[in-house]
């Protein structure tokens, strides 16, 4: 007996159907090649932080969030940030490639350095970048073009005088070049030999270059002490005629005569900001400064060279005159001597290092005479200099400048050789500094805020693109830390110490501190602007 046929469905029901029995299908995991579970997602944006997982694939993050797939590796980090890696975009590292681990760098959190500060730079850029990825370093390099680098280059010297028009057309071919081969814009060191004989027209007309390329301004600028604000003048001009962004290297309020200014100058930078300009700003985290112990001897004195230096000492009334300027110098600085400054490296004698001038003048045979402290700085300076750190700001200030949201946080060192000489502590410290003092001690900014000044502040104002940022797709350049131990144990009298708390850095996927342990990969790479 036939049995009835049963009614057909619908056609256009069939893939509903199909539909719904894939969705009830379990989905098959995804996997990853690292997968960092359950940590305090702390994104670069400054948005509060969640608890969740961070997955990668190759040198990108693959997810983020709640990742049901597996990875070939996971690692639980419960009760630990997860955040982007720090960029420090004020470091002297044109050394890189003689030290390519830069553990120093690592153990505080910092993926990614930009080198070329302060005037001084690789002038090749190409060739530089050559070399970093033949060093094979630790972390990621970025570079300006220094403008006092390219000044000597073509003129040949530190000299008091404009170039002429065929030097000046040499250097815009330079910034034009290395602006091409990558570099991220133009710096300028304008209390440095040649930078501080550079008229600001000068200046404008190579920053212009700069700027047709999407590149930044970022300078030392000629003053940090009461004269900071025609500093900020000229800096905030160049921004303007040049049409480029600026940047504030280091920012600060140096010497007594200074202190206590904060407001006016964030003042002069808001009302720069509010006219239209982009003008950003970064610091590091501690009351001293470091550089050249040249630099207490008056530019003009040093005009031309170390022979025509020579010569001026030589002569009694030229030498008088430069003795007599020193002095003006510390009495309008309202200092009585140079017992702020300290020499931390000093290759012609090494056992100078860590002492101040006064205890270095004794050392020497001499008394600790503001004369014989002279004489110590000019010995000093003509022996092929030292490099020193100054004493010379206040805590509220720095505090104050630390809270702004335009601050970044930037170390203003190199890489370290462990033990060598007396360097400035922030080398080692000044990221995790900021996490351990100013965030979990003292409260000043919240954990995530200070996350997205090192991280998604700096990477869109430097141009460094997919970077500084916990999303999928973006550059696997990833920290972890405990919040409640980072810490910086380096001292001004005992630097040689490494960061806290970093459990898991990785570069470009790859990781560079696994488990507290610095493991034997570089992946550190080149990045030019916009990559």
């Amino acid at each position: 007996m036939l049995r009835p046929a049963l009614p057909r469905r619908p056609t256009a029901a069939r893939p509903l159907l199909l539909l719904a029995a894939c969705l009830a299908l379990p989905l098959p995991a995804q996997e990853f090649d690292l997968v960092l579970r359950g940590g305090r997602l702390v994104d670069g944006s400054g948005a509060p932080a969640r608890v969740g997982d961070v997955a990668l694939r190759g040198d990108r993050i693959a997810a983020v969030g709640v990742v049901p797939g597996r990875g070939r590796e996971e690692i639980d980090v419960r009760g630990q940030v997860i955040a982007p890696g720090f960029i420090d975009v004020h470091t002297h590292s044109e050394d890189i490639t003689s030290i390519p681990v830069a553990e120093n760098f690592l153990r505080m959190g910092v993926t990614t350095i930009v080198t070329g500060n302060c005037g001084t730079s690789r002038v090749d850029v190409a060739t530089f970048f050559a070399a970093v990825t033949e060093a094979r370093t630790g972390v990621n390099v970025a570079t300006l073009l220094g403008q006092g680098s390219i000044r000597g280059q073509v003129m040949g010297g530190s000299f008091l005088r404009p170039p002429t028009a065929e030097e000046l057309g040499r250097m815009r071919d330079l910034v034009d070049q290395g602006m091409k081969e990558g570099a991220l814009g133009l710096s300028t060191g304008l209390i440095y030999l040649p930078g501080t004989f550079t008229k600001t027209e000068e200046l404008i007309d190579l920053a212009r270059v700069a700027g047709r390329h999407g590149g930044l301004y970022v300078s030392h600028m000629r003053a940090e002490t009461v004269k900071i604000f025609d500093a900020l003048d000229e800096l905030i001009r160049i921004a303007r005629e040049a049409g480029i962004r600026a940047q504030v290297s280091h920012l600060k309020l140096s010497g007594p005569a200074a202190w206590g200014r904060t407001d006016e100058v964030l003042a002069k930078l808001a009302a720069a900001r509010a006219s239209g300009l982009d003008i950003g700003q970064d610091q590091y985290v501690y009351t001293a400064s470091s550089t050249s112990i040249a630099t207490l001897v008056p530019d003009e004195a040093r005009e031309g060279g170390s022979e025509a230096f020579q010569q001026r000492l030589a002569d009694p009334a030229r030498k008088a005159a430069i003795v007599a300027q020193m002095r003006r110098t510390l009495e309008n600085g309202k200092r009585g001597d140079y017992t702020y400054a300290v020499i931390a490296s000093y290759p012609r004698n090494p056992a100078l290092n860590g002492k101040t001038i006064p205890e270095a003048a004794e050392i020497l045979g001499r008394t600790r005479s503001l004369e014989d402290q002279i004489e110590t700085v000019l010995e000093i300076a003509q022996n092929g200099t030292a490099s020193g750190i100054f004493h010379g700001m206040h805590e509220g200030d720095l505090r104050r400048f630390l809270v702004q949201p335009e601050t970044m946080f930037a170390s203003d060192a190199g890489p370290r050789r462990l033990g060598q000489a007396v360097p400035h502590p922030r080398g080692y410290g000044n990221n995790a500094r900021v996490l351990g003092r100013y965030v979990r001690e003292l409260g000043l900014i919240s954990l995530e805020e200070a996350v997205r000044r090192m991280t998604q502040l700096p990477a869109r104002a430097f141009n460094l693109r997919d970077r500084g940022e916990l999303r999928p797709g973006a550059v696997a350049d990833l920290v972890v830390f405990d919040p409640t131990k980072v810490s910086d144990p380096s001292t001004f009298s005992d630097p040689h110490h490494y960061a806290i708390g970093f459990s898991e850095v990785l570069v470009n996927g790859t990781p560079v501190i696994r488990g507290g342990s610095l493991t034997a990969a570089r992946p550190g790479r080149p990045v030019r602007r916009g990559e």
